[in-house]
């Protein structure tokens, strides 16, 4: 009776799994829809900014693979002022609770960039390296990599990927965090580190993320030969 009951718990379960991945399914499909070609009501496509597959452009950052409830967040952000942004306020507010669920859903459908391994700072005055896996602690700045996780690949719904994120765009909300136009995020920990970042850190580590891209873009090649079988050099 009890291996009928153990059976029965796993079929249940497997079909809640099947019922809540098909919602999420449609809602990556209408998003795609937005994302490609804007909304009925005319609203902005997504990829005219941010690229065809959300691979981010110059200070437009990349959302390819970037969790959906992080996306989400940002984008009812934008809606209700909370985060400001002279393009994307009036582009998310043109988007229904919905849409932004969906365009959420679709862009962390995509596939991430493959993570790639920290490069070594061997000295302090390597800075953006040293800042992304050392922090300076006597200064109260952690590692980025203590959130944001090796490689800047992003933790959980809260802490973003960074890799490969444009340099300009980085470096923008560092500054905003600095000035206290962005919401500071989990436990406020964003605003605090930002603070004490100077402008030279600000520059550097947003150019070693940035800089982390060509080895992702590497990675993913070998990865996509690897699983065709081909051995390309």
């Amino acid at each position: 009776m009890r291996g009928k009951a153990w059976v029965l718990a796993i079929a249940l379960g497997g079909m809640a799994a099947h019922l809540a991945a098909a919602p999420a399914a449609a809602d990556a499909k209408a998003g795609e829809r937005i994302a490609m070609a804007g909304t009925p009501a005319g609203g902005t496509a997504c990829a005219s900014c941010h690229g065809q597959r959300g691979e981010g452009m110059a200070a437009f950052p990349r959302l390819g693979g970037v969790g959906a409830a992080y996306l989400q967040q940002q984008l009812d952000a934008f809606a209700d002022g909370t985060r400001k942004n002279a393009i994307m306020q009036p582009i998310a507010q043109g988007l229904t609770p919905q849409q932004r669920i969906q365009v959420a859903a679709y862009f962390s459908s995509l596939p991430k960039p493959a993570a790639v391994q920290d490069g070594a700072a061997r000295t302090p005055s390597d800075t953006g390296a040293w800042l992304a896996t050392r922090g300076r602690w006597d200064e109260g700045i952690p590692a980025c990599a203590q959130c944001h996780g090796p490689g800047g690949v992003g933790v959980g719904e809260n802490f973003p990927p960074l890799a490969g994120q444009p340099a300009g765009y980085l470096a923008d909300q560092l500054k905003a965090w600095q000035s206290g136009a962005r919401h500071p995020g989990p436990l406020g920990l964003m605003e605090s580190i930002a603070r004490k970042l100077k402008p030279a850190d600000v520059q550097a580590v947003s150019d070693y993320y940035a800089g982390l891209a060509s080895k992702a873009a590497a990675a993913t090649a070998a990865a996509g030969r690897a699983r065709a079988g081909g051995s390309t050099p």
